[in-house]
């Protein structure tokens, strides 16, 4: 009787163990203690009482919620996202195209272009963008100026990450698509609104999202562009953080990531890959 040697089995599901230790350890835990901090008093009780703080932050009701602190912020820090993602969107997109349409055989070096700036170190590179407004005379002006200051660093600061996935999309398009549209009689300009934009619908969505979600809680912009005098979300909730108001400021928090949540929902960014294969395989 022979005795048959044993190998170890090494299953690729061990791979995932890390990736699931880092998950637990810097998000699950940190959101349940957000959960707990905002629906618990200062004495561990359950209780709702921050929720209603919110809702109805001077004790006139309801309704007085529109006039309040809180509901400004966060209308001021949608305004200010849904501005700084269209304006790079109407610049990344375009951008984007040419890179991937043009003839250079190394399309990387347009690229660098564009990636090289974020390299720079970010405090660095918003100090300088504020001098270039001190010199404009832009900085610190009005209220006005101060929100057009905020949306500019804020396209300036993620704009890469616009074109990036933008691009990535549309240089994997397959050009047989585009041949398709052409020996069917379609302009360059029918094809492009009915092939190659649905087709980039997904790098589109990502670059969005990258853009939209960030551009809420990025205060450090906002801050460093307009004295302090424009506060988006994020801020709000550092300045109830660093008050010792635990319980509001995990709240709000709550309320920013049911915001992300709906946002990254309706966008269809949970499915906009098979989406768009499914766009992509049932054109013709």
């Amino acid at each position: 009787m022979t005795n048959a040697k044993t190998h170890p089995h090494f299953s690729r599901k061990l791979l995932a163990i890390p990736y699931g230790l880092f998950l637990a350890v810097f998000v699950v835990i940190p959101l349940l203690i957000i959960v707990y901090y905002a629906f618990t008093n200062d004495e561990g009780k359950f209780t709702f009482e921050y929720v209603r703080v919110f809702f109805n932050e001077n004790g006139e009701g309801f309704f007085a919620f529109f006039k309040s602190y809180n509901f400004k912020t966060i209308m001021q820090s949608l305004f200010i996202s849904i501005m700084s993602t269209l304006i790079c969107l109407l610049i990344a997109y375009p951008v984007a195209y040419i890179i991937a349409k043009c003839n250079l055989k190394n399309k990387s070096v347009l690229l660098l272009l564009f990636i090289v700036p974020m390299w720079v170190n970010f405090v660095l590179r918003i100090n300088a963008l504020k001098e270039l407004f001190v010199w404009l005379g832009t900085y610190n002006k009005s209220n006005a100026w101060n929100i057009v200051n905020t949306i500019i660093g804020m396209v300036y600061d993620f704009l890469p990450f616009m074109i990036l996935p933008i691009y990535t999309t549309i240089i994997k398009i397959d050009k047989s698509y585009l041949e398709a549209a052409k020996d069917l009689g379609a302009t360059p300009a029918k094809a492009f609104v009915q092939v190659t934009l649905p087709l980039s619908k997904a790098g589109i969505m990502s670059g969005v999202s990258m853009v939209f979600l960030p551009s809420m809680t990025n205060y450090v912009v906002s801050n460093y562009l307009t004295f302090r005098n424009i506060k988006i979300i994020g801020k709000l909730i550092d300045d109830y953080f660093t008050g010792d108001l635990w319980h509001d400021g995990s709240f709000i928090a709550l309320v920013l990531l049911l915001f992300m949540f709906l946002f990254t929902w309706l966008t269809g960014g949970f499915s906009a890959d098979e989406q768009t294969e499914t766009r992509g395989t049932s054109l013709w």
